[in-house]
């Protein structure tokens, strides 16, 4: 997987690409534990994921959480309908703020 970084002020954009398993999650999890700590809000841009395990979905809460913490918001930008499906299989269009 490969991960693309861009912060712009109280913002960042993370672009994900590939796959997001339980042998990738550790790179998305670096990358956002690498953020500023004045970026409160984070997009994660999902249009070039093709795959997401439960592994990727834990990086998503944990980085929410710590959005939350920062007093800002995790948006999950333009997924693929095959990582659509897995986020409103488990419930969590519920919970993340998904721009289609």
């Amino acid at each position: 997987m490969e991960i693309r970084t861009t912060v712009e002020g109280t913002q960042a954009t993370l672009e994900a690409e590939g796959k997001l398993t339980v042998n990738t999650s550790p790179d998305l999890t670096a990358a956002v534990e690498a953020l500023p700590e004045e970026v409160c809000d984070v997009n994660i841009d999902l249009s070039k994921l093709d795959y997401i395990a439960s592994a990727g979905l834990r990086v998503f809460v944990a980085t929410e959480k710590l959005a939350a913490a920062r007093g800002g918001a995790l948006h999950l930008l333009h997924p693929v309908d095959e990582v659509m499906e897995v986020l409103e299989m488990t419930g969590l269009t519920e919970v993340f703020d998904i721009v289609r």
